[in-house]
């Protein structure tokens, strides 16, 4: 049968302590244990169904971590604080001194400062490349090597990673594919193409509604504990731990992810072939002038689409800044970084997300000042929008 994750997430149920169709938030920093020795065996982590510590877990995070492994198909997940805690207790968790991390040169520019400027401290080496050329990642693998990371669809160029053929390379040399699957919750599932670990940002599509931050990592249960390990655990020591009330705010969101994705989809796709018509350089993985359209397509859950992330070049960042700020002006959306929510957000990357990233190498990688990334949002006349937007670029010279 084939992999359905929104249905995964649909079949299970909870149901609060007191009968209620929500569960029950633990509000609880700490919890009471009636034998000592059963406090003891769960330091030591030989207990199930007991609850420690909130920086451990939550029976509240417990739940939304069941629910995103049964997103991707993992055995367990581990929810986090934010994206960027589940990015760097991942890498710490499977990196060391002296080890090596090749990663994708396109990546949010958090996670290319953390592994650029932060890991070296602890003499964690990364080697940045094209993560679309295998022969290229594979050239830069060492004997130190434990880790190949990118992200399914990357930050903010929208480069597509090939996941099956990178787990065959991680798998030929004995690494950890990490993958983070942030752009593309539901359309992509990396854990059934190869992927080892499957990180997200919740703050993004996955809640939806831009008013917390959260992340999480999607693993086997050997991993997940190991990274919840209160001897040597990277989660638990490093405390990057999301409160209970948030997690249950963002298992209410996780209902309707279903119905969220296919419109943000649908919607980037058709201003996406509308703005590529008009004549702008326009980058959606949907549009068949997308050097990786085949691959993503060969890898998607076909119901969910493409995803709603997509770029255009305005020139320069003159012409970038005048359209966003107009555009802003006309309520199309709002000149903010982040993604998923239900309005439009957009951004220059090269002078926000990506900014961690020195310009000689934005460069390099094609990130140019006139980019702008959009976050296409839940419009219910997505002509009208079109229209408008087209107006604001007309006005501005960049049409």
């Amino acid at each position: 049968m084939k992999f359905k994750p929104a249905d995964n997430i649909q079949d299970l149920q909870y149901f609060g302590e007191f009968g209620g169709v929500n569960p029950s938030i633990s509000d609880s920093s700490t919890y009471t244990f009636l034998e000592a020795k059963t406090m003891f065996d769960t330091f030591e982590g030989n207990t199930d169904g007991c609850y420690l510590y909130s920086r451990h877990t939550s029976p509240s995070n417990l739940y939304l971590g069941e629910a995103l492994a049964a997103m991707e198909g993992t055995e367990t997940a581990n929810v986090a604080g934010s994206g960027m805690g589940a990015i760097t207790a991942t890498i710490l968790q499977l990196c060391g001194a002296g080890d090596h991390v090749v990663s994708s040169r396109t990546i949010y520019g958090g996670t290319y400062a953390f592994l650029k400027n932060f890991t070296p401290r602890m003499n964690i080496k990364t080697s940045f490349v094209d993560i679309t050329k295998l022969e290229v990642v594979e050239k830069a693998i060492t004997e130190n090597t434990k880790i190949l990371y990118c992200e399914s669809v990357s930050n903010p160029l929208l480069e597509v990673a090939d996941i099956v053929g990178l787990a065959a390379l991680a798998k030929k040399h004995n690494l950890k594919l990490v993958i983070d699957n942030t752009f593309s919750p539901l359309s992509i599932s990396p854990a059934q193409l190869g992927a080892d670990v499957v990180i997200h940002s919740l703050t993004k599509f996955i809640n939806g509604t831009s008013d917390t931050m959260g992340g999480v990592v999607c693993g086997t249960n050997e991993f997940v504990n190991s990274q919840k390990s209160v001897i040597d655990g990277a989660s638990m020591l490093l405390g990057a731990s999301m409160d209970s009330l948030r997690s249950s705010a963002i298992l209410k969101n996780m209902r309707t992810l279903h119905i969220r994705m296919k419109q943000h989809s649908k919607n980037a796709a058709f201003l996406a072939e509308k703005f590529e018509a008009d004549g702008l350089k326009t980058v959606y993985p949907g549009l068949k002038s997308h050097p990786s359209h085949e691959i993503f397509s060969k890898m998607m859950n076909k119901e969910y689409g493409y995803g709603g992330m997509l770029t255009i070049d305005a020139g320069s960042l003159t012409k970038a800044n005048e359209l966003m700020e107009l555009m802003q002006e006309k309520n199309l959306g709002y000149l903010a970084v982040s993604l998923g929510f239900y309005k439009t957000l957009f951004s220059a990357p090269g002078t926000s997300t990506s900014s961690e990233i020195p310009e000689e190498e934005q460069k390099e990688m094609g990130l140019t000042d006139g980019l702008i990334r959009f976050s296409i949002g839940l419009d219910n006349d997505i002509e009208r929008t079109y229209e408008t937007m087209k107006s604001c670029m007309l006005t501005v010279g960049v049409l």
